[in-house]
C-alpha cells in the first residue's frame, strides 16, 4: 500500500495505545504482519521532553521504517513545536491525536475533546502541517463527541483542507469510550467525502471482521488496537485472509511460547530490569487470557518477585500447554476470569 509517500507491506495498521505500543510491541507487530505501527502518544509539552517516559516513547532505535509518532495537545504553537522536535529525532510521519477518550486528556481539551471546537481543530492542523512541510501529517479521531454530535465528516474535510495526508477514524464517539459496538456508517460516509486515505478502526478482531469492515466502509486500510494485545500474530492472519480468502493454520503453542519469550526479553532490555519486569506482567496476562488454567497461573505469576521466576513460570505454563495440545486451548470461564 502507498501511504503518505511510503510503500507499506499492506494496509494493516497498529493503533497507538498508551502503555502498549512501545518500541518492542511495534517492532513485533511489524514483524508479524502489520504494515505500519503508530507510537504511543507523545506530549506536546516541551517541559516534559526530557522525562524518562517521553524519551522512551520517542525511542525508535532499530525500528523498521516508516516511523510514525503520535503527538497530543491542545495548543497549536506547542503542537507545531512538538512536531518539529519529533521529526528532528527520527519521526517520518507525524500523527495527531484527536481520538483519545481518557478523562485526563480530555480535561485539558486535548484528544477527542478537540472535536467539540472545529475552528480550533483547524488551527492545530494548520500549525502542525506548516511546522513540518517535508513530513506527512496524519490525524486520528472519533466519529464525534457524542451520539448527537457526530461531526467526523466535518473534521475530515477540515483535515483534508489543512493538508493532512490521511485520517484514521475509530467507530465510536468520545462519550462511548470503548463500550458497545463500533459503527462503520460514519466512516463509510467520510470515505465518500474526501480524497485522502481513510483508515477504519474499532472492534476488528478476526480476519472475517477485517474484510467486513473494509467492504462496508470502503476504507483504504484498517487499524487494530486492543485485539492485538497478546495476539500480535493477528496481523499475519488477516493479511493472509485478505490475500487468499483462506485461513492460516492456527499458531502452534511452541511458536507462541517463543514469540512471548522474545517479547519479554525485548521489554526487559528496553525498560530496564525493574520496570521491564512490571510491564511484562500485563503482556503475559494478555497472551494467556482465556487459556485453560490461565487464571490460576496469572494469580501466581503476578506476585513473583524476579525476572528469573517470571520467565520460569511462563516456560512451565506453556510447556504444559504444549504437552496437552498443539494449539492453544481456550475456556470461556477462564476468559471471564481474566
Amino acid at each position: 500500500m502507498e501511504f503518505a509517500g511510503f510503500q507499506l507491506r499492506n494496509n494493516l495498521f497498529v493503533a497507538p495505545m498508551a502503555g502498549v505500543t512501545d518500541r518492542p510491541f511495534r517492532q513485533l507487530c511489524k514483524k508479524l504482519g502489520a504494515g505500519l505501527a503508530v507510537s504511543e502518544m507523545v506530549t506536546s509539552n516541551s517541559l516534559l521532553y526530557g522525562s524518562k517516559k517521553t524519551l522512551r516513547r520517542a525511542n525508535h532505535e532499530g525500528e523498521v521504517a516508516p516511523i510514525s509518532v503520535q503527538i497530543a495537545g491542545a495548543d497549536p504553537k506547542m503542537m507545531a513545536e512538538a512536531a518539529r522536535h519529533n521529526v528532528d529525532n527520527g519521526a517520518q510521519i507525524i500523527d495527531i491525536n484527536m481520538g483519545c477518550p481518557a478523562k485526563k486528556v480530555c480535561n485539558v481539551m486535548a484528544g477527542s475533546a478537540l472535536m467539540q471546537d472545529e475552528e480550533h481543530v483547524g488551527r492545530i492542523l494548520d500549525a502542525v502541517v506548516a511546522a513540518v512541510p517535508n513530513t506527512p501529517v496524519t490525524l486520528k479521531f472519533r466519529t464525534g463527541w457524542n451520539i448527537a454530535n457526530k461531526n467526523a465528516p466535518t473534521i475530515a474535510r477540515i483535515a483534508e483542507s489543512a493538508g493532512i495526508r490521511a485520517v484514521a477514524i475509530h467507530g465510536r464517539t468520545r462519550c462511548q469510550q470503548y463500550t458497545g459496538e463500533a459503527e462503520y456508517d460514519t466512516i463509510a460516509l467520510v470515505k465518500t467525502l474526501i480524497r485522502i486515505p481513510v483508515i477504519a478502526n474499532g472492534d476488528i478482531t478476526t480476519p472475517e471482521k477485517a474484510k467486513h469492515v473494509l467492504d462496508v466502509t470502503g476504507a483504504d486500510g484498517i487499524m487494530i488496537g486492543r485485539a492485538a494485545q497478546g495476539r500480535p500474530w493477528l496481523f499475519r492472519e488477516i493479511e493472509h485472509y485478505l490475500k487468499t480468502g483462506e485461513h492460516l493454520p492456527p499458531a502452534r503453542v511452541t511458536e507462541i511460547h517463543a514469540i512471548l519469550l522474545a517479547h519479554l526479553e525485548d521489554l526487559y532490555a528496553f525498560y530496564g530490569p525493574e520496570t521491564g519486569f512490571k510491564v511484562a506482567r500485563k503482556h503475559i496476562s494478555w497472551y494467556t487470557k482465556g487459556l485453560v488454567g490461565s487464571a490460576a497461573f496469572r494469580k501466581e505469576m503476578n506476585v513473583l518477585p524476579s525476572i528469573e521466576q517470571q520467565m520460569q513460570a511462563v516456560n512451565e505454563f506453556f510447556i504444559r500447554q504444549a504437552e496437552e495440545n498443539d494449539i492453544l486451548k481456550y475456556d470461556k470461564e477462564e476468559a471471564l476470569a481474566a
